[in-house]
Order: C-alpha cells, then structure tokens, then sequence
C-alpha cells in the first residue's frame, strides 16, 4: 500500500479534502499520484453520503468566495470534475447526487462565476454506453448453414469451459464499486441484483453439474459424465477461472454425488487423484491458503473466487474502526477496501481470449436457469443407488465443497427473463438445425439437443410425421423452465395408463374419460386422474401420498374419497378419509339437508341432477364416499393445490351428490307494478343522461370554433403525448 503521509493516523474529512484540492495545479492537471484522491472519493460512502461530500465542498467554495480566494474555488470546481469524469455512475445512479450537484452549478451563477461551469458538465453521462467487455466478445456465426454442435455429449471440456467462462466474466463485469460498497454496508448480497445473478450463476452451475451426473440411468453412463466434469474443471483451471471451478467441483464433491459408489467405481484412478489435487487447491483450510497462493502467481486474465474476496472485505471492515482518536476518519481502513475491490474491478479490464459461439451461449444460459431443492436432488441420489442399510454410513474424504457464503441466496426467476432465454434458444437450435428453414426439425435432434437438460418434462406430439415445430420446443422449454424454476422436481407427475371401472373426470380439464378400457392416466404417486393429452398440460404439483401404494393395484382407481378440509390434510396424507360414524348412514338418519346425499343414475354423469331416495347400494357408490367429513366441501379433492372454480363436473363427479332442486317461492316473485316502476325509473335516468351527453357535445363544438377563430396551436403539443 502507498504512503498516507501525515494522514496515516488519521484526519477529519476536511484534512481530507484539502488533501485532495492540493492534487491538482493551476491547469487542472493531476499532480503526483491519485491514489488518495480516488480513495476520498469512492470510499467516503462508507461513512457520509455522495451528497454530504458535495455539501461540504459547497461550504467550502463559499467560504473560499467569501475570502476572495478565486484559485481556490477553481481546485474545487477541478476536484468535482475529475470526480465526475472518473465516477459517472455515481452521478447517474444517485439522483440526489444529481441534484445536489444542479443546485452546487446554480450558486456558482449566482455567485457571478458562470465560467466554472463549463467544467462541471454532465450531459454526456446520460449518453454513455454501458457496455460491458464481455458481451462484446460474443461472434455471430459466420454463415446460418454451418452446423455448430449443441449437444451436451458432443461439446469437447474445452469448449464448454469456454463458454462456461464467458457466461462466469459477463456476471463479473456487471458488479460495480457501489455494489461492493453496499455489501460491505449491508453485509448481505439483499437488494443488490449483479452479486444476486453471480450467485444464482455459481449455484446453477453447482446444480447443474449434479443434474446432468444424477440424469444418467446407469453407473458406467453416469462415470462418464463425471469424468468429463473432471475435465472440464481442468480446463476452467488452466483459464484461472476459480469461480466456476469451484462451482463444478463442489457439485462433483457433493454429497449426493459422492455417495454414489457403483458410480465412482466405473471412474478411473488419474481422475479421482486429479479431483483430490483440484479439491486440496480449494480447501478453505487455513484460510484458503493454497488457493490465494495459486491466484497470486496467476497474471493477466483470471476471475476469483468471489465469496473469499467479499469475506475478507467484511473482515477488514470489522477488524478496523472506522473513527480513530479524536473522532478522525480511519484514513488507512479506507485504504485497505479500496485495495482490495479496486484489485477486483482492474480485473475487469483483462477480458479472456476466446470466441463464444451465441447459439451454445443460448442453450447454457437457459439450462443454468433451473433451480431444484437439496431435498429434491437427495431423492433423485437415492432413487439412482438406494441406501444399503447393512452398509454402515459412508464418511466423506474430503470437505463439502459447497460455499457458505452463498448458502441463503435464492434466485428469483422473472417470467420475463425465462421467456427472453427460451426465444433466444429456441432460434440458435433452428438457425442450425432447420436446415429445410421449414419451421420443423426431427425428433431425434431434438432429443438430443433437450439432453444437455437433466430431465425431460413431456413427450413431444409428433404432429408431422416425426418432425417437431417451433411452436411445440418454445412451449417445451418454458414449461422446463417455470417447473424447475419456481416448483421444482416435486412438479413432475408420474403417469400411468390406467383403466377406469367407474366414471371418471379429468382433473385437469374437467372433461370426461371416455372408452371401455385404458380411458386416461393416472399418476402413481398422488392419484390424479387426466386424459392422454392433458397429462403434459397439468400445472399443479404432485404431492406424494405415502399411502397410496396400496390404492395402486385396486381395480378402481378412481374412487378416492372426499378430501377433508384444510385443518385436516398433509402432505403425508392427501387423501383421510371420513369419520367412522359415516358408514352408518342411513336414509332415515337425522343428517342436515345439506350433507344428505343425492345422486343420479350410475349409468350416466350427463344428465342434469336427479332426486333419488334409493337404497345407497342401489347407486354402487360407498357410503363413506356420500357424506363429506365436513359442512364444507373442498372444490378439489386432488392432492394439488386448490384451483379456480369451474362450473362444471369435478374429478369426484359432484353431480353425483347433488343437492336437492328448491322450488322457488311464489312471494318473492316481483310483481307487474314494480317492474313498471324500474322502468320508468330507468328510462327517466337514461333521458337525463342524453340531455347530458347534448349538452357536452355543444361544448365541444363551441371549443372547436374558439380555437379555429383564435388560431390556437395547442394541438401540437397535445399529438406528441
């Protein structure tokens, strides 16, 4: 660090300024070095606002006019300028910056010194670009036939290193020197959106690293992967790009994939000794000794772990006060965080040496857009290599991998970001893959384009003899990504074709199952019931139901009781049944009118309602399916979440139990001298509203001929809005 001078222990903030004023000679050239000069202005937030400081230098400029000191307010004027020029986005973002500094310009006039504020411009800040270096880097592909590879088992480590790194330095960039200041203010990533997507990237990649491991059905498929993860996390290596390397190695480190055994088993020695060696280089022992040593040899570009460099600038704030004796500003504790995030924003300059393919850059941007919960891909660890209860617990080699200082982010998917990512994808894979420009590709391309996805979310139509249409992949990507963006894997049903021994509704349209055998499908792990086209189309979340293994096999898989009310239900349990007391219902039993049961004939559930005072057994139905648990019934027994009301026959078939048709009551028919007294009362309104409507329409006129005689020009003004 450089010398502070006589401000090493110490100085009030008018020390500091005249400090700063003594930097610049009579031209208005920096003398010396800037180094305090910089450190007064971006650090000073940490103690006053931007427009405290712009205040005192107004105070001061008043007193240096006061005293006929004319060179004096011109060093200021010099200070305010390279203060602008140096950190317009100050100016830009802090609105009462701004407007502090209009009010600073509009003394300067009235003090008679309108020649200064030619140096004090700020027009040219509201036109400069905000360009980032990064999404410069970004080539179009050189002709729209060649065939550029968007499959995840074609990318070679390198490549997808790349990319990878491209995405990593373009979130990098974003982050500013305010956003370091607000963190270390705030100590929380909270309301500062560039550390919050640079987090969600880092997460993403983690999980992604996972998904793409855990999506592969068997071991030996699974090794492969992992091994070219491995690669990958050498090549990030190689590119000093810490960041992302150590989301891919803490995906590959966690415990969900570690406990993998006949996984790790199919991978070879040299890679798992090559994970060991990139695991020890990220240890966070000693401080993440072995990782600053490896970051310090490294020159030009290179892009750091992000969470070690916030971590010590919360260090340094704490560790040093921010006042010293005499209630003088710790100039050196200023110092040492201008060091430490102007060491980050330098960085920013180097740009990496690569060409990022656009189309690949589309296709990673939205398979890093998914987020899943750790229950969820726990689940999906132990549905690919269920626990061994005569195993005892396997202890992890190594320390999780998982950064903590991200942990308690939570990206927040904005529908319209998700919407732009998916356009974007959906053009690069046609812009390499319609080669007939015909709006279709195969089905087979398509596949193994949606594999670079963990999952699939739906079986595509084939509505043109195998080929798939643009429409058919933008809907299949968005529904990818609002079900693993904001529900998750718990979203995702497990359907079955099922045959219905009794009149059946879809859940989702509400619509009826029609056929003699196979008429719809039904999930297997929360009940739900819908026709072959709607299965793909269902919004609502599968909620596991632990019992219903034993409704599974039953013959009638559509007879599920009543759901109970709210108070009643679990995620456990999304079926109780009724009260015992129901089955001894009888016809004759003393039951309120609205739980007394009505149905209509089992042979249709078309028919309007009917009043039936059969034997209960004569319908088919079970009692405890004919009187509710509670007064109130829930609209929708499903075990997914509760849905607008349609007015139309439900999953249980409501027109089964309806009510009893009411007569309505001849006394509260309204009689022919009532209905003529409305509508006299009606018309007498409607002509006082034409009087109304004339009588406007003549102010109107009126205007017009005003305007037309005086040769008013108002109109031009009124066009533009």
């Amino acid at each position: 660090m450089m010398s502070l001078g006589p401000l090493t222990k110490g100085g009030s903030w008018e020390e500091l300024i005249q400090a700063c004023l003594q930097s610049f000679d009579s031209d208005g050239r920096v003398c010396g070095s800037s180094h305090l000069l910089n450190i007064t202005l971006t650090m000073h937030r940490i103690h006053i606002s931007s427009s405290d400081l712009l205040d005192k230098l107004t105070t001061l400029f008043k007193t240096a006019m006061d005293n006929e000191q004319p060179m004096e307010c011109q060093r200021i004027c010099y200070l305010i300028r390279h203060w602008i020029q140096e950190f317009w986005m100050m100016f830009r973002l802090n609105h009462s910056l701004s407007d502090s500094l209009d009010e600073f310009r509009e003394m300067i006039r009235e003090q008679g010194q309108e020649h200064l504020c030619a140096l004090l411009e700020t027009k040219w800040i509201s036109e400069r670009d905000w360009s980032w270096k990064a999404s410069q880097k970004i080539k179009a592909n050189s002709s729209k036939k060649r065939k550029v590879s968007l499959l995840f088992d074609h990318l070679e480590p390198i490549e997808l290193a790349e990319h990878l790194t491209f995405l990593e330095f373009k979130s990098f960039c974003r982050i500013s020197f305010i956003d370091y200041q607000n963190y270390i203010r705030s100590c929380c990533m909270k309301d500062i959106p560039p550390m919050e997507r640079s987090i969600a990237l880092c997460n993403g990649v983690s999980q992604w690293v996972q998904l793409m491991v855990l999506s592969r059905p068997t071991a030996q498929l699974r090794a492969e992967v992992f091994t070219k993860f491995i690669h990958v996390a050498q090549s990030l290596h190689l590119m000093h790009n810490y960041n992302t390397l150590m989301a891919v190695v803490g995906g590959l480190c966690h415990s969900s994939i570690s406990r993998l055994k006949d996984t790790t088993s199919h991978v070879s020695s040299e890679v798992t000794k090559e994970l060991n060696e990139m695991t020890d280089m990220l240890s966070s022992c000693r401080n993440y000794d072995n990782y600053r040593q490896a970051y310090n040899r490294c020159t030009g570009f290179k892009i750091p772990i992000l969470g070690v460099h916030l971590k010590d600038l919360i260090s340094v704030n704490e560790a040093m006060s921010d006042y010293v004796e005499d209630n003088k500003v710790n100039v050196q504790k200023l110092q040492a965080l201008y060091s430490h995030i102007n060491e980050l924003i330098q960085l920013q300059q180097i740009p990496p040496r690569l060409d990022a393919n656009k189309d690949l850059v589309h296709l990673l941007t939205l398979s890093l857009d998914l987020y899943y919960t750790e229950d969820e891909i726990y689940e999906l660890s132990y549905t690919r290599e269920p626990k061994n209860c005569k195993a005892p617990p396997a202890t992890p080699s190594r320390p999780p991998m998982f950064v903590d200082w991200a942990s308690g982010v939570a990206p927040k998917p904005d529908p319209r970001t998700i919407s732009k990512h998916v356009q974007r994808m959906v053009d690069s894979v046609f812009k390499n893959y319609d080669h007939d420009e015909n709006g279709f590709m195969s089905h087979v391309e398509f596949e193994k384009i949606a594999a670079s996805f963990p999952f699939s979310f739906c079986v595509m139509d084939k509505e043109k003899e195998g080929l798939i249409s643009r429409k058919e992949i933008t809907a299949y990507f968005m529904r990818a990504s609002v079900i693993c963006s904001k529900l998750g894997l718990g979203f995702i049903h497990n359907f079955q074709e099922a045959t219905y021994m009794k009149p059946t509704f879809c859940d989702n349209c509400s619509g009826f199952l029609w056929g003699v055998i196979k008429q719809g499908y039904r999930c297997k792990d929360c009940g739900m019931n819908c026709h072959k086209l709607c299965k793909d189309q269902v919004a609502f979340e599968c909620k596991k139901n632990a019992k219903m293994t034993n409704a599974i096999d039953s013959p009638t898989p559509s007879t599920t009781p009543v759901s109970m009310g709210p108070s009643e239900g679990s995620d456990e349990c999304p079926f109780p049944y009724p009260p015992d007391e129901s089955k001894d219902w009888s016809p004759d039993s003393p039951v309120a009118s609205h739980l007394r049961p009505q149905r209509v004939h089992s042979g249709t559930q078309t028919d309007g309602p009917q009043l039936s005072t059969a034997d209960p057994e004569a319908g088919g139905l079970q009692p405890c399916l004919l009187v509710p648990a509670a007064p109130t019934l829930n609209s929708c027994p499903s075990p997914v979440p509760q849905r607008k009301v349609r007015h139309c026959a439900k999953w249980e078939n409501r027109a089964s139990v309806a009510l009893k048709p009411v007569e309505p009551e001849e006394e509260n028919k309204p009689t022919y001298e009532s209905l003529e007294t409305d509508n006299q009362r009606l018309q007498k309104a409607n002509e006082t509203l034409r009087k109304k409507l004339r009588k406007a329409e003549r102010e109107v006129e009126t205007l017009k001929t005003l305007l037309r005689r005086n040769a008013l020009h108002p109109v031009e003004e009124d066009s533009s809005s």
